[in-house]
């Protein structure tokens, strides 16, 4: 199985699996490149709640999440305090896992760190951007769906762990190159790999 093909007769990437919301995620999202610092921070944090999870089913509560977490803005949500996180773990809205609301909440404030030291978290993030010839070959449902974790991924996430950053193993943290594009594993013959290459060839890299 390699592309599959949607009731719009557009070909797409296996594991969006027709579902509607999914589907619009893997159209309009997942790979294209991102710099902004927010983004980069909601995706790192949303990545360590799926853990044990779905995507899907973070996609779903996304906006409770972005509700609850003030836009995962990194200034405000390195300021919440134990009534805050008492609220977050109370809110249906959203995944009630103690664990995951406070390393979020500790996440904020390395974030801060990393952003004072490197100017801007896409500085530190993108400087572990794989290069050209450490990516496979062929980009096919075979060769990359097995791809879980790649050296870079298990460099960042020992960099992000020694930091003091929580819930970053290699494999959530693969799955967040993925979606924020410093990777593109759109398969040959979904109709946005072409699309999603040429916004990476266009793309400013930040500069450390």
């Amino acid at each position: 199985m390699t592309a599959m093909i949607g009731s719009d007769g557009k070909s797409r990437c296996w594991w969006q699996g027709g579902d509607d919301l999914y589907q619009h995620y893997h159209d309009q999202e997942w790979g294209r490149p991102v710099t902004d610092d927010v983004r980069l921070f909601e995706k790192i944090c949303l990545e360590g709640f799926q853990a044990g999870l779905s995507w899907l089913t973070i996609l779903k509560k996304r906006e409770n999440f972005r509700a609850a977490f003030d836009g995962f803005d990194f200034h405000m949500v390195a300021l919440y305090g134990d009534e805050k996180v008492e609220e977050l773990v109370m809110n249906a809205g959203i995944i009630r896992h103690r664990g995951k609301i406070t390393s979020t909440i500790n996440n904020a404030k390395k974030a801060i760190e990393l952003q004072k030291e490197f100017g801007a978290l896409s500085n530190y993030f993108w400087s572990f951007e794989p290069k050209a010839e450490n990516r496979p070959d062929k980009f096919d449902q075979e060769t990359l769906g097995p791809i879980a974790i790649t050296e870079e991924s298990k460099k960042l996430s020992k960099d992000l762990k020694k930091r003091g950053w929580s819930f970053v193993g290699p494999t959530t943290v693969y799955a967040f190159m993925q979606a924020m594009g410093m990777v593109n594993d759109h398969i040959e013959g979904c109709f946005r790999r072409p699309e999603v290459e040429a916004l990476r060839d266009q793309l400013q890299r930040p500069e450390v």
